[in-house]
């Protein structure tokens, strides 16, 4: 096969568990639906939890993609250009499957784009294998449970839909898993920053957001107990401030959740920290806001953030 008659199905950098398990799912989709080869990517460092679930499963992890220049791609989990493999824009552009807001990424010709209201990416491709009518295994069964069960953080996130209960409900079937058995295992990976440096803690999961034209960094990261990370508090917004200043931020928030007790502390550096009070109707005390109830990036601190920015500009 031809290296240039590959398409390359990649997720966001700094991948999560979602992106990777859905890129491997879908790249095996269009391998067996099309004439094409597709070849799952990443376009970063996988994360302790993602290794644990391509072990579990005995699954390469993906090669890295350091530039699309020149490639066919396809997009999974992900539309913002900040969040994007480098070259993506002179990149061939022939798909986006993805469950976030719309960021703005234009393209030079029309493109096939699923973005579906659901908890994961992983559903999406679920769906995809049904309405192709393509029989999948027990592993990638399991792969794209392990990205439903990770990004809804076992159905507990206000991103779960009942259609992402319906496709587990399924892949548990196809893949003959212990839902509570494995379910709690990804968690304790999920949770575990026992060996983390202080870099990927602040950095495994980041993602950049354009608002209003304000560039705002925001990362995340589930442990236990909030406890875990105060003893490095101190090292940790050293980190964010580091990274904030070289990306040229006007912000950069650590969403820092605490799934036994589903709430979360934001931890945030830079500038125009009126925003965040104003959008959250809380005051920022000694770099942190807590948020009680409050697990989702997506859902529930990236729209009112863009909202606040968004009126703010009006004003000026």
């Amino acid at each position: 096969m031809h290296m240039a008659d590959t398409i390359f199905v990649v997720g966001h950098k700094n991948p999560d568990t979602d992106s990777i398990c859905a890129a491997i799912a879908y790249a095996e989709l269009k391998s067996k639906t099309g004439s094409r080869q597709a070849k799952p990517m990443r376009a970063g460092e996988i994360s302790k939890e993602t290794k644990f679930i391509l072990r579990y499963f005995e699954t390469d992890a993906p090669e890295l993609l350091g530039n699309a220049a020149g490639k066919k791609l396809i997009l999974m989990d992900h539309n913002e250009v900040g969040q994007a493999v480098d070259g993506l824009e002179d990149a061939e552009l022939l798909e986006i499957i993805d469950h976030h807001r719309l960021g703005g990424m234009k393209t030079a010709y029309p493109i096939r784009f699923n973005a579906q209201p659901v908890g994961s990416t992983s559903t999406i491709v679920a769906k995809e294998f049904s309405l192709n009518g393509v029989e999948m295994n027990a592993k990638t069964a399991g792969l794209l449970l392990s990205g439903i069960v990770s990004d809804t953080v076992m159905f507990k996130s206000p991103t779960t839909t009942d259609e992402d209960r319906e496709i587990a409900e399924k892949l548990i079937k196809k893949s003959g898993l212990d839902l509570q058995g494995f379910g709690s295992e990804i968690m304790r990976a999920k949770c575990d920053i026992q060996g983390r440096s202080i870099a990927q803690i602040v950095g495994g999961d980041l993602k950049e957001y354009d608002f209003s034209g304000e560039k705002v960094g925001i990362g995340a990261i589930e442990i236990a107990d909030f406890k875990d990370i105060e003893p490095m508090r101190e090292q940790v917004l050293r980190e964010m401030e580091r990274i904030r200043a070289e990306k040229q931020w006007t912000m950069m928030i650590l969403m820092i959740t605490d799934i036994v007790r589903g709430d979360s502390k934001l931890l945030t550096v830079g500038q125009k920290l009126d925003v965040l009070e104003r959008a959250f109707q809380k005051k920022v005390h000694d770099r942190a806001i807590y948020l009680e109830g409050v697990m989702s990036r997506k859902q529930q601190v990236v729209p009112p953030l863009e909202k606040t920015f968004r009126d703010l500009s009006k004003k000026q």
